[in-house]
């Protein structure tokens, strides 16, 4: 079962946050195992595991990233262990910024940081905006081209990853 079917909803990048919270609140008290402290132990058991689920279900589905990933992987996008290629233009971009990231451990400049965080920045809202345009039409679409949209969506997932870690780099430095 997932998220969304235990949720009762569509699957989604942008599911209605209203209904996930009130889903939830819902299924918390349902699978409450406070409620069957009186059943049998494998009853227990069951109502645990679907309290749990709740919880997990609850975490990944009001949080953008987590459940970016879940569908991905739902959606057969993201295999465990796949040593996924990003195009060799943003590779080039990035070994550039970390070139100037590294620089400026060792010779700090206020004017160049300040400038790398710009591009970073100007980088990172170019990916969330194509990210948004894509994940706000999936839903609309025939599954053929959803499956298009899914392999853009992957790649832009990919590239945001490699950005945090330039990010994580550039706050140590900051």
């Amino acid at each position: 079962m997932t998220y969304f079917e235990l949720y009762e909803i569509p699957l989604s990048f942008n599911p209605d946050q209203g209904l996930i919270k009130q889903k939830f609140y819902s299924l918390s008290k349902k699978y409450h195992p406070d409620f069957y402290i009186n059943e049998s132990q494998e009853k227990q058991e069951e109502v645990l595991e679907l309290s749990t689920l709740n919880n997990k279900a609850f975490q990944v589905l009001k949080d953008d990233q987590k459940r970016l990933h879940y569908i991905l992987a739902l959606k057969g996008q993201l295999v465990e262990g796949e040593n996924y290629s990003l195009p060799q233009d943003f590779l080039f971009e990035m070994m550039e910024v970390n070139e100037v990231l590294m620089e400026l451990e060792f010779d700090p400049n206020s004017a160049k940081l300040q400038e790398v965080k710009a591009q970073i920045s100007e980088i990172e809202n170019t990916l969330n905006s194509d990210l948004t345009r894509l994940t706000s039409t999936f839903d609309a679409k025939v599954s053929a081209d959803q499956e298009m949209d899914l392999k853009a969506i992957k790649d832009l997932y990919y590239r945001s990853k490699y950005l945090w870690r330039i990010k994580d780099s550039l706050n140590k430095i900051s």
